[in-house]
């Protein structure tokens, strides 16, 4: 069994040097967190070590990157919550919504074709921000520390800056270039150009904010000085976003899903997330398949992955939508029969026909994901997004926050893929108040009322592969919290037809394999995988290390 072990890693790049810190300290009552960056990690074991509880730590996580990893963390755009708190698993969906006057058709042209920009990038292609009322609904059911206390690390980060990571550098230097090269129009510069590598940078705007929120609550978000600022920042710049769309919003608390897998209860995102559905259905193909236990990342492997998923996205692509709109037979897509049935139907030595697989009959680059694990065992699940890199690439003027690109998640045509290549039907078409389909899937399993996994990953799509994979990379193929992160992983999604995209690393012969089976293979890495296990000597946690992740293991204080 893996040993646990104290270790920091220094990984050096071209182009980049970043730290991944990866502390490890077998003790009773031990405390984790796994995050995207070093500055939300150290603020969230603090918030552990004062005796806050894992809710706390994911509150405090989440508006410290609204300011320190502005590409995805967020309080302008949405996320999912996955919980397990005394041994109870609980979901919150605080995803974006609709604008009250948004509409079916509002990103076609008068020849009925999609507008290339208009749901991607610029006010008009934000949702309703959920975050702010998200981590209120948290903490109103479940904090346990002062809600100012919380908010207050984001406060001081904004108004004092922070050193900008040479990572973090990099990709706002070449978002600054895509978009000057585009033509588009954006006040980005005047926000973010001046964070350069290893400078001071703070955001006065945000930091004001952040000090409504952390003074008045949701209340500082949703209502006042800063509604009206958001409000009037749309009439003037083609949004929909108004005042009352703001007021009205609201934070859900929905029923998880829990599926029975292996001996472990699977505790992940009900619609209107795709991901839970997806990795249940994803576990569940694939078990006839694990009983011989193919050699890990083999073509074998790869194209059972492979054909499996083309199924689950098939799925996904008929069924999926926000349930406050559509009904979502979530029981019969994830019964064992369904399950067994679909599973047979996949040739273990050939590529089935990709317009041939259609749904099953039954009798939305950049996201940003957290796991926290309390000295109680409780468990936080959190994975949040604006949508692509800096969402629609505009901020909110005199508020200092980035607006998300969340629209493009809906189907703006039925039939035409999103950004992501994901194809989506009419149960995701747009409608007011509508909340958008989503991939995101932050996900806890447990073995018996004990953690055994909390895992996710950003990445669109492709973050349904990362979750799927991360859990047989642990719990089936035993590996270290570590390896499993940094292991290669490929991703299928029915179209294009017969891609796999992989990660590096995978073995020349294993691509040769696959190219003969008649795949075409991309080789782009995806996701960001921070995850949290529990072995025989204690917790065991990992950020993945081509990131600026940083995991620690502590005792409880």
């Amino acid at each position: 069994m893996r040993s646990i072990f104290i270790a920091v890693l220094i990984l050096v790049c071209t182009g980049c040097a970043r730290q991944i810190e990866t502390v490890t300290i077998p003790s009773a009552g031990q405390q984790a967190v796994a995050m995207p960056d070093t500055f939300s990690a150290d603020a969230a074991m603090a918030v552990l070590a004062e005796g806050g509880n894992a809710v706390d730590a994911a509150i405090t996580a989440q508006f410290v990157l609204a300011v320190t990893y502005p590409e995805a963390g967020n309080i302008g755009g949405g996320g999912f919550m996955t919980l397990s708190i005394n041994g109870q698993a609980d979901f919150l969906d605080y995803r974006e919504m609709a604008p009250g006057a948004a509409h079916r058709d509002m990103y076609l042209d008068e020849q009925g074709h999609v507008h290339p920009y208009e749901s991607l990038f610029g006010a008009k292609a934000s949702g309703v921000p959920g975050t702010v009322a998200g981590m209120w609904e948290a903490h109103q059911k479940y904090g346990s520390l002062p809600w100012s206390r919380l908010v207050q690390p984001a406060v001081d980060l904004a108004e004092q800056g922070f050193v900008v990571p040479e990572h973090l550098a990099g990709r706002i230097s070449r978002y600054l270039a895509r978009v000057q090269k585009q033509g588009l129009f954006s006040n980005f510069g005047d926000y973010f150009a001046h964070a350069t590598a290893n400078s001071v940078f703070s955001q006065p705007e945000l930091a004001e904010t952040l000090k409504r929120i952390r003074d008045q609550g949701r209340n500082g978000f949703y209502d006042g000085e800063t509604a009206r600022i958001i409000s009037s920042y749309m009439q003037q710049n083609g949004g929909l976003i108004t005042a009352q769309d703001l007021a009205s919003y609201e934070a859900k608390w929905r029923t998880p899903i829990t599926h029975t897998w292996r001996g472990y209860t699977v505790i992940t995102a009900p619609p209107p997330s795709s991901g839970g559905v997806a990795v249940v259905q994803w576990l569940g193909m694939m078990e006839p398949w694990l009983e011989s236990l193919p050699e890990h990342n083999s073509s074998q492997y790869i194209h059972l992955l492979s054909e499996v998923g083309k199924r689950v996205f098939a799925d996904r692509a008929e069924y999926l939508g926000d349930p406050d709109f559509v009904e979502v037979p979530v029981q019969a897509l994830t019964e064992p029969a369904y399950l067994a049935k679909r599973s047979s139907e996949v040739n273990p030595d050939a590529i089935s026909v990709t317009e041939d697989i259609a749904p099953g009959l039954y009798e939305s680059e950049d996201t940003t994901h957290f796991s926290i694990v309390d000295r109680w065992g409780n468990a936080v699940a959190n994975t949040t997004t604006i949508n692509l890199s800096f969402g629609a690439g505009v901020v909110v003027s005199g508020a200092g926050f980035l607006l998300n690109d969340e629209m493009d998640d809906f189907s703006a045509k039925a039939g035409v893929p999103n950004f992501f290549g994901a194809i989506g039907g009419t149960a995701n078409e747009i409608q007011p108040f509508k909340r958008m389909l989503s991939s995101m899937t932050p996900t806890i399993v447990l073995k018996g009322r004990d953690v055994a996994l909390v895992t996710g990953s950003p990445g669109g799509t492709t973050i349904i592969s990362s979750v799927t994979q991360s859990v047989l990379n642990t719990l089936v193929y035993d590996m270290t919290a570590q390896a499993a992160a940094d292991a290669p992983r490929v991703h299928h999604q029915l179209w294009p037809k017969d891609t796999i995209r992989h990660h590096s690393g995978l073995d020349a012969s294993t691509l040769e394999e696959l190219e003969r089976l008649g795949y075409t293979l991309d080789n782009r890495s995806f996701g960001d995988l921070h995850l949290i296990t529990a072995t025989v000597d204690g917790m065991d946690a990992a950020s993945q290390s081509s990131g600026r992740g940083k995991a620690i293991v502590n005792p409880a204080q």
